[in-house]
């Protein structure tokens, strides 16, 4: 059996509401069973989670279920409605970022307001998708939080190759406080108790079909594994990474070129080669781009124009990771000094 609610999230200073809609699949005949919460678009420009959400619509209506699937196809309508990561300063100058402020507070900012109104679904829940996608450039794979295995269990469920999991409290690093990361969903669930796990769907701003299979076959998995539908979920077979520490950040701002064999899922080492940030005006080299730690590359920036602190590369770093050494390269060609590219 299937509804539909209207939902309204919070409302705008001229009165207009912000509004929803939350599926909710469950047994026509009122069997009790596990409940699972999927939401996407919780930043409106991410919206391959959107179409997953889409496609298992006619699925779930049609299957037997044995317990139920709270969605929510677009959990942040003012980023949506702006393709945006963030809103703008003058509707939530307090808190921009919807996946900071988790539970949330049903008398703070627009942003707080609207995460309290979804909680009230997600605290009933057994377990937690919080469909993302990520970088033009950047592997499939599914988040989690270090240390909670039942989240682990629950990633694994979900199938990709690539799980990530994200340190916290104590082992995170000073960005986690900065960010205010304890205030993702996914923390502020798993630390309430609910499992919960962020898959990453490759592109944002474009459907992307491997990425959408991927987030179908996976949900649907999790409702396998839950019980709520019937099969088995074939054995996991990736890789377990940590998540953030081996990204690469920019020291300067400028453009970023990045060497033509640096390709998502290559492994590196210390030291390798990975390209340059260079001055447009003067075309000095600001930075020779280099991976830090050995791992994988799971994201690179498309999007050449970048600022001093943003992430160029992103190096998955196995959690049995080994350091190894590596030769630096040489950007310039010695007979002209163009860029060797």
């Amino acid at each position: 059996m299937h509804t539909a609610e209207t939902v309204t999230l919070t409302r705008l200073p001229s009165g207009v509401p912000v509004q929803t809609t939350v599926h909710t699949y469950e047994p026509a005949d009122g069997t009790d069973g596990p409940t699972l919460y999927v939401q996407a678009a919780q930043h409106g420009r991410e919206i391959n989670g959107t179409e997953v959400l889409r496609r298992l619509h006619g699925r779930l209506e049609r299957a037997e279920l044995s317990g139920r699937v709270v969605a929510v196809p677009v959990a942040d309508p003012l980023t949506f409605d702006r393709v945006s990561y963030v809103t703008p300063e003058v509707l939530d100058s307090v808190n921009s970022n919807m996946n900071r402020v988790w539970p949330g507070d049903p008398d703070g900012s627009l942003h707080q307001r609207m995460a309290a109104k979804l909680w009230e679904y997600i605290g009933d829940a057994d377990a937690i998708v919080d469909l993302h996608t990520g970088s033009p450039d950047m592997l499939t794979h599914t988040v989690y939080l270090r240390g909670d295995e039942a989240s682990r269990d629950l990633a694994r469920a979900f199938g990709v190759d690539i799980l990530l999991a994200e340190a916290a409290g104590d082992e995170a690093d000073d960005e986690w406080t900065e960010r205010s990361f304890d205030g993702k969903l996914r923390v502020a669930a798993t630390n309430a108790g609910i499992p919960s796990i962020t898959p990453e769907l490759a592109h944002n701003k474009q459907l992307v079909e491997p990425a959408i299979v991927a987030g179908v076959e996976g949900v649907l998995n999790v409702c396998r594994d839950m019980g709520i539908l019937s099969g088995a979920v074939e054995p996991w077979d990736g890789r377990t990474y940590r998540n953030h520490l081996g990204r690469v950040q920019a020291d300067a701002s400028g453009l970023f070129v990045a060497r033509e064999d640096v390709e998502l899922a290559r492994e590196v080492r210390p030291g390798d080669h990975l390209g340059w940030v260079y001055d447009p005006t003067t075309y000095e080299v600001l930075q020779e781009v280099e991976a830090e730690r050995a791992g994988l590359v799971y994201s690179i920036a498309r999007e050449a124009t970048v600022t001093a602190g943003e992430t160029l590369v992103g190096i998955a770093l196995p959690l049995d990771a080994d350091e190894g050494d590596a030769e630096d390269g040489d950007p310039f060609d010695e007979a002209d000094g163009d860029l060797d590219i």
